[in-house]
């Protein structure tokens, strides 16, 4: 385990990016957190990483972004999923084991069922009084 404050997002960004070379084709990451606390900027370091210049936002709306750079990114947000079943009614069941690339989960506690041993948590946390600072802790690596 190991944890981390970032008081910018570029500052956050920087450690996705270099984050995201340490990380092996195959691998889920679940990110955890509130609204705001910083997981769609993760991502968007994480992506620049793997050589994904596109512009990456939260795939909200339609559920899964996919990103082709050094390797596939599927960025997945389940924050619109009712019930852990939804994520399976939308295909979900392929980004559990991302063959050909690696699978970031926002919200990834909507699908708690699906969680395996095998993948990396990613927790975000809001610093109480400090607007740009974030707390993460990561687990599983």
């Amino acid at each position: 385990m190991s944890e981390s404050i970032f008081n910018s997002a570029i500052k956050m960004q920087t450690f996705a990016s270099e984050f995201a070379n340490k990380v092996s084709k195959g691998t889920v990451v679940a990110l955890i957190g509130n609204l705001g606390a910083g997981k769609t900027t993760f991502t968007q370091g994480f992506a620049r990483g793997l050589g994904i210049n596109d512009h990456v936002i939260s795939p909200t709306f339609k559920l899964v972004s996919e990103y082709q750079g050094d390797q596939m990114l599927y960025h997945v947000d389940c924050y619109r999923l009712d019930e852990p079943k939804d994520f399976l009614n939308i295909g979900g069941e392929q980004f559990l084991n991302p063959v050909d690339g690696i699978a970031l989960i926002e919200w990834a506690e909507r699908i708690e069922p699906f969680w395996s041993d095998d993948w990396i948590f990613i927790y975000f946390y809001h610093i109480e009084n400090e607007l740009d600072s974030r707390k993460i802790r990561i687990t599983g690596i």
